[in-house]
């Protein structure tokens, strides 16, 4: 039953419409004033007093109206200064730095190409160039490249020796140079009293030797024996470059040879003071006066002839005037007042570094300032380690080494190259960020080295001119010397047509991994002065790999010389046979035969033939057939009478002339013009 009107009215929305149901007694009310709303409901009324998006009861089921921004422009924000920094690690590559820019990399190419700087996007550019760059956008460019300098001491200057208040003198470093086998050697072992020579492979010395010896006057010297053949000359110029002496070793019975004028060179090179050591007096009829005279060629003149240069005649196998050289050496360095501060950071020099059995990486090295420790954490190039021991030459274990000191260090983590600088570092923290930044620049440049080279090459093709023809080398040494020297000197066995590519270098004995490398790369296996060890043997005995081990460079160089010259395309040399005269023709089914009388040399069946007619060249072709009488020979020798016949050559005539000669492929050497 319907309810009063008042419940009625009760149940009806203000809209008029009646509520669903009625209002019923009884019934569950449905006004939504009596429902429990869920939390931030809003009723009808309120969204439409409040939304523009409605209208009245007329846009309740209007869709909400959206401005457009169709077609307004972007709007560029500029970052802060503070942002407007990029930050480089010594180098960046161009792309990576148009992009740290938010710029486009063919805009930032075509500025460094208005700067005259030809890159592409991945090749590295500097600091500095990117400053240049990035000014143009607005950027700041900030080096935060680990600075070495920071953490290693240099050398000091002779103007900051001289104020130093704890620099002390110190004993001259000697480098004795000359041409091989003029004595060097020799006269190293009866200063010291050893006897190297005889132990040297060849009679030649072939590594940087560094000796203490201790003069009559109580004075010590150091002595460096450099090698004096020529592939030795890295070496030689590494010891140049840290003497403060030079003792120019020539053969009375010799001369002036090509290595004496390049030691001669160095020493001027260097700015290094030179003293003259005639040797070899004690053999008959030679004359020092003429060695003078020769090396006044050179600059060198005689103290006793008006010049500044001191002379020394000496017999280094039976020890004549050695203490006169002694003497004059010490003078010397006496005038130069040499002086070192023994107290600050050890700094000095790589001589020689090889790998030993029970002692790992062994490196002689000579301090030149400050003094090395037991303990001392040492970087040298890409090598790092705590210094285990240090021995002098003598083979005794000291406990530090100062100034002008030879001496082996054991403890490094890797051979270091022959000729680089060591510097002793606070901790091992330090060391190794040296390290590891050396080790990122020496790969960039490897890449960038490679990419060069591919460029080269695509160049000389696009131009229709080949490429070199590349012949693989693995080198194995006992010394970083002997394998800075051998590298140098094989490089340069190198043309246009064939090129030396070592595809791996080292020191220490041939390994497994080193067959395994040559197997896989076709390369050679070449070992100075060391062997393989059994597992290396046994590889390359499976793999058919061949290691070719010397003990003298002559023999290891002409070696690869000859590897190099069966790689060169052999010249093709034409070689003269015979000459016949033309005096009848025959007609027969095959074609034409010609009557001949050979005049000169022989007539060879299947050789090139050239025929003349009036003194010119009319034809050239292969002799195909060669007769005498109605048989076929394959020569006929000058005084005899032939027929024969030229391919393709049907119109020869009476009176012509047949030149014979045959085409030979000859061998190039390397070196031949």
């Amino acid at each position: 039953p319907v309810g009063p009107p008042a419940e009625k009215d009760a149940g009806r929305r203000r809209t008029g419409r009646p509520v669903r149901g009625g209002g019923a007694p009884g019934a569950a009310s449905t006004d939504r004033s009596a429902r429990p709303q869920r939390p931030n409901q809003r009723s009808r009324r309120q969204m439409v007093g409040r939304d523009e998006i409605y209208n009245g009861a007329q846009g309740r089921n209007r869709k909400r109206r959206v401005s457009s921004r169709k077609g307004a422009k972007t709007q560029l924000t500029r970052p802060a200064a503070h942002k407007r920094v990029v930050r480089v690690d010594g180098t960046i590559s161009v792309g990576e730095l148009a992009k740290a820019m938010s710029v486009k990399g063919n805009e930032v190419l075509a500025k460094l190409i208005q700067l005259g700087v030809m890159c592409t996007l991945n090749q590295q550019i500097d600091a500095e160039t990117c400053a240049l760059v990035a000014t143009e956008y607005e950027y700041e460019i900030k080096d935060v490249a680990f600075d070495e300098d920071e953490v290693l001491s240099s050398a000091q200057s002779d103007a900051e020796i001289e104020k130093d208040p704890d620099a002390l003198p110190r004993s001259p470093i000697v480098t004795v140079m000359g041409h091989v086998d003029h004595g060097k050697t020799t006269l190293l072992d009866h200063i010291r009293n050893a006897q190297v020579a005889a132990g040297e492979a060849g009679g030649i010395t072939q590594h940087i030797a560094a000796y203490r010896v201790k003069a009559k006057d109580g004075n010590e010297l150091v002595f460096l024996d450099t090698p004096g053949h020529a592939a030795f000359t890295a070496m030689r110029a590494r010891g140049a470059s840290i003497t403060d002496l030079i003792v120019l070793v020539v053969a009375a019975d010799d001369g002036v040879m090509p290595q004496t004028v390049e030691s001669i060179n160095h020493a001027r090179a260097a700015g290094v003071p030179l003293i003259v050591a005639i040797n070899k007096l004690d053999k008959p009829g030679v004359d020092p006066e003429r060695i003078k005279q020769e090396l006044t060629k050179y600059n060198l003149v005689s103290e006793e002839w008006g010049g500044e240069t001191m002379f020394v005649n000496i017999s280094a196998l039976k020890g004549t005037n050695i203490d006169a050289l002694l003497e004059a050496l010490a003078l010397q360095a006496e005038i130069l007042e040499l002086k070192a501060n023994p107290k600050k950071e050890a700094f000095g020099t790589v001589l020689e570094a090889r790998i030993d059995k029970g002692r790992g990486s062994v490196c002689t090295i000579i301090v030149q300032e400050g003094t090395l420790k037991s303990g001392d954490y040492v970087v040298t190039g890409q090598s790092y380690g705590r210094v285990r021991a240090l021995i002098d030459d003598r083979g005794k274990r000291i406990k530090e080494a100062g100034p002008a000191t030879p001496v082996e260090v054991l403890g490094l983590n890797a051979i270091p190259a022959a000729g680089d600088t060591f510097h002793v570092v606070a901790n091992e923290r330090d060391a190794k960020k040296v390290v590891s930044r050396r080790d990122t620049q020496a790969r960039a440049a490897v890449m960038d080295n490679s990419r060069r080279t591919d460029a080269g090459v695509d160049l000389l093709a696009a131009m229709g001119k080949p490429a070199a023809q590349r012949k693989a080398f693995i080198l194995k040494t006992d010394v970083a010397g002997s394998l800075e020297a051998l590298k140098a000197t094989i490089n340069d066995i190198s043309n246009d047509e064939v090129e030396v590519h070592f595809i791996h270098t080292g020191v220490g004995q041939v390994n497994e991994s080193d067959i395994t490398l040559a197997q896989a790369a076709e390369a050679t296996v070449l070992a100075f002065n060391v062997g393989a060890d059994a597992k290396a043997k046994r590889a390359a005995d499976q793999a058919g790999i061949k290691i070719l081990t010397h003990k003298v460079i002559y023999e290891i160089v002409d070696l690869v010389k000859d590897l190099l010259s069966g790689m060169l395309t052999p010249d093709i040399v034409e070689s003269f046979l015979g000459r016949a005269e033309v005096r009848a023709v025959f007609s027969i089914k095959t074609g034409q035969v010609a009557g001949c009388y050979v005049q000169e040399g022989k007539i060879l069946r299947n050789a090139r033939a050239r025929v003349f007619r009036g003194g010119n060249k009319v034809y050239e072709g292969k002799l195909i057939t060669l007769k005498r009488f109605k048989d076929d020979v394959r020569e006929v020798n000058s005084g005899y009478e032939c027929g024969l016949s030229i391919d393709g050559y049907k119109e020869i005539a009476e009176g012509d002339i047949v030149e014979v000669f045959e085409l030979k492929e000859v061998r190039r050497k390397l070196g031949d013009s």
